[in-house]
């Protein structure tokens, strides 16, 4: 079957299922088998309330156990996710180009890619009239990446997949009102992150760590040298009583999982059981 007869037929899959359960499997699926890719989850992005996972692939390398915790912080982390909906950017991207230099450094890569089974990532990012979805393609494959080919082909179908998608849930109307507006939280409590030990200059530097910047990037972009950036992170580390990115990766996660707290407070006081101290500056 050549390329345009299947991609006819996964078109023609998809319209039939418009407005129905079974939309985000069959387009999410059709696109994956069309470009050979290994794995595939379509993930939607609301106004408020955490990510929904519409359809993930199941397999042995990302289990149900990892969508959940994704949906509860992580994501705040995931580069595609900052793309569309903190940069407003839409399209077919790479991982490579989205992520920032150190990336592959960053304890978010090591423990979210691993735990997935990635080797790389390409994402079909969708804006729609209430949030955004993520057709996440990935390779488990160790010994291959997306390749040039497969990446125009996902260009080449984007404009019919992006016009699908937005009809799909157009007819849906998601406009779903968490009452707990919790993205919306979880965004403020990403920015309070280490507010009440940390200095404003720390808290920068840890915020670009978490992010996976490198020791360069975090200092060009902050305009301070490298060494003040490694001074930055050691009074950081060791106000947060942590000694690795690790570390600090998983005080960030479990401080955010559990916030319970104002929507600008730190998110370690209630997760140390502290009152609010107030903001260092």
């Amino acid at each position: 079957m050549s390329t345009l007869a299947a991609f006819s037929a996964v078109v023609a899959d998809a319209t039939s299922q418009l407005g129905e359960p079974s939309f985000a499997k069959v387009l999410g699926l059709g696109i994956s088998e069309l470009v050979g890719a290994d794995d595939v989850s379509v993930i939607r992005h609301r106004d408020t309330g955490a990510p929904v996972i519409e359809y993930s692939l199941p397999s042995k390398g990302r289990g149900e156990t990892t969508l959940d915790r994704y949906v509860k912080g992580p994501f705040l982390l995931d580069p595609f996710y900052r793309a569309s909906e903190v940069e407003g950017r839409f399209g077919v991207f790479g991982l490579s180009s989205l992520a920032p230099k150190g990336f592959k450094d960053s304890e978010y890569y090591r423990t979210w890619y691993h735990a997935c089974g990635f080797q790389d990532e390409c994402g079909l990012l969708i804006k729609l009239g209430h949030g955004s979805v993520n057709i996440a393609l990935g390779i488990t494959d160790n010994s291959r990446k997306f390749a040039k080919a497969q990446v125009r082909a996902l260009h080449d179908i984007f404009p019919a997949a992006e016009a699908l998608m937005q009809q799909h849930w157009g007819m849906l109307n998601p406009q779903v009102t968490d009452p707990s507006n919790l993205r919306h939280r979880l965004q403020s409590a990403q920015s309070a992150f280490g507010s009440s030990v940390l200095t404003r200059r720390e808290r920068e530097v840890i915020e670009l760590v978490l992010l996976g910047h490198s020791t360069r990037l975090i200092a060009e972009k902050l305009r301070i040298s490298g060494e003040t950036v490694k001074l930055h992170r050691k009074h950081a580390y060791a106000k947060l009583d942590i000694s690795s990115q690790a570390e600090l990766f998983y005080l960030f996660v479990d401080a955010l999982a559990n916030h319970v707290g104002d929507e600008d407070q730190d998110p370690l006081l209630a997760y140390h059981g502290q009152p609010n101290r107030g903001q260092s500056v």
